[in-house]
Formats: C-alpha cells, structure tokens, sequence
C-alpha cells in the first residue's frame, strides 16, 4: 500500500522519513528514561498492596506527563530546547539553567533513529513495508538501550514487537515472509532460547538469561521467518561473547560479571534487516 504520493522521488521520501525519525527518536529518549521506572512504580505499588500497606502518593508518572525536566536543577525543557539534534549543539550538551552536561547518549539515540528510517523510507519507498520496518527500528533500538542500562526487556514492548511482526506477514506488508514463516519464526525463536535456558540451568543451577530474550528473540523470528532464527544467534552469541571477554579483561563488568543479551539480538536483527538475514552466514564463510 502506497502512502506518499507515486511521483515523489525516493530522495525527497528518504529525507522525511529522516526527519519524522529525529522526531521519533527524541521520544524514544523519553521511553528509553521512563519505561523502566514505570515499571519500578508499579511493581513497589504491588508489593505494597500484597503487603496490605496504603500505597505512597506519587505525582503523575508516564510517557507524557510531567514535562521533561532537568535531573539536576528541575528546569523544564522548553520546546525550543528539544529540537533533534539541533538544540543539543545548540546548548552544547548542557542543562541551559544549571549547565549540566546531558549526556551523548541523546542525540546519538536521535541520529540513530533517524539513519534508521532514512534507510527504510529509501529503500521501500513511501509504503506500508516501510512504516512497518520503521516502527520496528524504534521499538528495537529501545529495546536495546533499556536492556543495556537495566537487564530488562518489557513485556510491553517486545509482545506488541512479535505481534507486529505476525500482522505485517498476514497483511503482506512484509513480503519476503509469509505467515507461515513468520509463526514458526516466533516459536522457534522463542523455545530455542527457552531450551538454553533450562540447559544451563540444569547443568549450573544459575541463570543465564532472561524470559525477555526468549520474547524478543520471538519477536525477530516473527519478522525474519524461521530461516533467519540460525544466522542471527549465531552472530549475537559471536559478538555478545566477544564483548563479554573484552569488558572482563578492562574491568567493565557489572556486579555479578553479566552481559545483557538483548542488545546483541538487536544488532543481529538490524544486521538482518539491512543486509538481509543470509549475509550473516557468508560474512562467517558458512
């Protein structure tokens, strides 16, 4: 299904799928910051509850309220303020009523997204195929930084990321998958790592991964087909175990000497989605 106009030119679609990528790539900022507190608050609510304690009062926290603010000072971002890209070169990466540094990750996570959709509108065009690539381009890269900031992988995102990936197979706005490929993709995805976890539990009594890797491993399988399953684990586990050794031997490890799995699924399936899923094995000369 066509969305833009037939006689734009890819460029000129590239470039707005640039633009609305900064746009939603600053509010991933927000996700990425808010979601895992969310769920803090709402696990701390029912604890409180199980506990028959009154649940302490608490301002109104979600993905549009209050406002952004400063961390340090309180400040509320102006509009002006938030502008991809521009307004962090602009105030130079700093709070403009303390000076407090913001952090790179910002506008990195902005460039990213909207790279991202840059290439999804170039290369499928003002088409269905390409917002549903777009959608999960953002869904996947917040993924990725919420589970290498806090381990966790948020059932509110990676369920609605499977199910994506089924519903654009059924309405064909993935054509390389059929529905068939893409419901096998999802369940082979998800008992291949729920079969390691139990392996290496069995055998260590530890551990070695979370339910949500199982569920977002489903969730690629769901967009790439059951073929792709081989390729993209291979290159996580590749990538994730050279990383892992790395952060030992500099000192980098968190507390209990763990690597979070989530974000090297992720680079896997924007690997597979930009290069397409069989470059990762002729790349490993497989």
């Amino acid at each position: 299904m066509q969305l833009l106009a037939a006689d734009m030119g890819p460029g000129l679609v590239a470039a707005l799928g640039a633009i609305v990528g900064l746009l939603i790539g600053s509010f991933l900022n927000v996700v990425i910051y808010r979601v895992p507190r969310m769920m803090e608050r709402q696990w701390a609510a029912e604890c409180a509850e199980l506990n028959g304690a009154p649940a302490a009062p608490a301002e109104k926290f979600n993905l549009l309220t209050p406002r952004s603010r400063c961390s340090r000072c309180g400040h509320l971002i102006r509009w002006y303020e938030n502008i991809p890209l521009l307004s962090y070169a602009f105030l130079r990466g700093k709070c403009s009523a303390c000076r407090a540094p913001y952090g790179i990750r910002y506008p990195l996570v902005e460039a990213v997204t909207g790279g991202l959709f840059f290439f999804c509108a170039w290369r499928w065009g003002g088409t269905m195929t390409a917002l549903a690539w777009c959608g999960f381009s953002a869904a996947l890269l917040a993924l990725a930084v919420i589970d290498w900031d806090t381990t966790l992988l948020p059932d509110d995102m990676t369920l609605p990321l499977l199910w994506a990936g089924l519903i654009a197979a059924a309405l064909q706005w993935n054509p390389a998958v059929d529905l068939t490929s893409a419901l096998w993709g999802a369940v082979g995805g998800y008992l291949s790592l729920w079969g390691v976890y139990w392996a290496f539990k069995l055998a260590t009594g530890k551990d070695g991964m979370g339910y949500g890797d199982f569920k977002l491993f489903a969730a690629l399988g769901a967009w790439f087909g059951w073929t792709a399953l081989v390729p993209m684990i291979l290159m996580a586990s590749v990538i994730g175990a050279a990383v892992g050794i790395a952060m030992k031997f500099s000192s980098g490890l968190r507390e209990g000497g763990y690597v979070p799995f989530g974000p090297f699924l992720a680079g896997a399936g924007f690997t597979a989605m930009v290069f397409g899923p069989q470059s990762i094995l002729r790349f490993a000369g497989l």
